[in-house]
């Protein structure tokens, strides 16, 4: 069938710098989806100063927002790690959505629109898996929880990614580091085993490096 050009709305690119792979045509259908395909696009995926909590009122669209989280979703563990948080983010109100959380999901779509042709690029070098990760603590209101952030590199672009809410409380901001360093160490075995498994690999593996 020759080389694979699309799998599963995800483009593969093969140039003399390696192999990229993006969502460009995906992300457009998502904009005309949701009739935000003639939106402003923005700079940044998420306002910092715009500090989200739970809807007291009567749900906004609720089905719709989450079809769009959903949609939203399947870019982000694709190929969009850059949008992790604010999605992660605005998944905890997927029950009862208002309409602060509506402009927030509508400036992610406004991003997208913005950085469309954004993807990853693997060059096969390096070879060695390293891991980054970082915390942000106290970043849920309600009920004073941190996010964990991780994100795992291989052969020059990033091949494993995620930004989750934190399952206990801590108290300082080096707790909640420690925290996302632990869950991000379990990722980095997980990843190890599974390129075990991988017969072409070469071994031995070398050590896993994670910069907190």
């Amino acid at each position: 069938m020759g080389e694979a050009e699309v799998i599963l709305g995800i483009k593969i690119t093969r140039g003399e710098h390696g192999i990229s792979i993006s969502q460009s045509h995906y992300i457009e259908k998502m904009l005309n989806k949701f009739n935000l395909k003639d939106c402003s696009p923005v700079s940044t995926h998420i306002d910092p100063n715009v500090k989200l909590l739970p809807n007291k009122g009567v749900a906004v669209s609720q089905l719709e927002y989450s079809r769009a989280i959903g949609s939203l979703m399947y870019a982000m563990i694709s190929t969009r790690p850059d949008i992790a948080f604010a999605v992660g983010k605005l998944s905890r109100y997927t029950h009862n959505p208002g309409s602060n959380h509506w402009r927030a999901i509508n400036r992610v779509f406004r991003y997208l629109k913005g950085t469309m042709d954004y993807g990853l690029t693997y060059t096969g070098f390096p070879s060695a898996l390293e891991g980054y990760s970082d915390a942000s603590w106290i970043t849920n209101m309600e009920d004073h929880s941190s996010t964990s952030g991780w994100v795992f590199l291989l052969g020059g672009g990033a091949i494993s990614w995620a930004s989750k809410k934190q399952t206990c409380i801590t108290n300082s901001t080096m707790e909640s580091e420690f925290m996302a360093l632990a869950a991000a160490g379990k990722e980095a075995e997980w990843l190890r085993n599974l390129i075990y498994e991988i017969p072409l690999w070469p071994k031995l593996i070398s050590s896993i490096s994670i910069r907190c």
